[in-house]
């Protein structure tokens, strides 16, 4: 069955997933992180994708962003792979792909945003890669608590919903960090991110169908329900 084209809704958030081949390092020094960072925030800017989250693992890496048109999201990707990956494999003297094929990612409803936000943002201390979050270096986290300015960040909506004020914005969002983030959302976005369907209300869903021409969920299981008999055989 051929794969379905990737789903990219303009002016919408999207979570992003990429992840090393056969789950190799994709960062395995200060540098490499510094330099992935670097060229993602200029190849965002050049695709003009307003990134609202991230986080940068040993062996992947989430984003959770917002592209202007449907070809955004690839351009931005695929520049920062132009650069990265030539720069690891000489660096450490290795040849082919560095990514596990082509990247996920799905169109969430702007009420996921502090879900899926805090979902990425955790993923080190539930990697066993800090003992608290304020302690990686390599996401989002230290901005939305407020204390450091991350030029790569666009502050969503729903982040600015938190307060009046930066300092009312920044201790809510710590507040929140202080609990894991809710299981069954972090499933719910998860699946939908990995099979490229759409999370949100049914009223959501809708709204995105007269957008695109792609489906939104999967297909209904099962043959077509058999229509009644009307006597004339037809």
């Amino acid at each position: 069955m051929a794969r379905l084209p990737r789903l990219v809704i303009p002016d919408q958030l999207h979570h992003i997933i990429a992840r090393g081949n056969n789950d190799q390092l994709v960062f395995r020094e200060e540098a490499d992180y510094q330099a992935f960072l670097q060229w993602l925030r200029a190849a965002a800017l050049q695709a003009g994708v307003a990134l609202h989250a991230y986080v940068l693992l040993p062996n992947r890496l989430q984003l959770l962003a917002t592209p202007p048109n449907e070809l955004a999201l690839g351009k931005m990707m695929q520049a920062v792979g132009r650069h990265y990956v030539p720069y690891f494999n000489a660096k450490y003297a290795r040849f082919g792909s560095l990514w596990e094929g082509r990247f996920r990612a799905t169109v969430l409803e702007a009420t996921y945003f502090l879900s899926c936000s805090r979902l990425i943002e955790h993923q080190p201390l539930a990697a066993g890669l800090v003992e608290v979050l304020a302690a990686y270096r390599w996401s989002s986290h230290a901005h939305h608590i407020g204390t450091t300015k991350d030029v790569l960040i666009t502050d969503h909506p729903g982040y600015w919903a938190l307060g009046n004020t930066p300092f009312d914005r920044e201790a809510a969002y710590q507040l929140l960090s202080e609990s894991p983030p809710d299981a069954r959302q972090v499933q719910a976005i998860e699946l939908a991110t990995w099979k490229g369907w759409a999370l949100g209300s049914e009223s959501f869903k809708r709204q995105l169908e007269k957008q695109t021409a792609r489906r939104l969920q999967p297909a209904k299981r099962g043959r077509p329900p058999k229509l009644p008999d009307d006597g004339n055989g037809a």
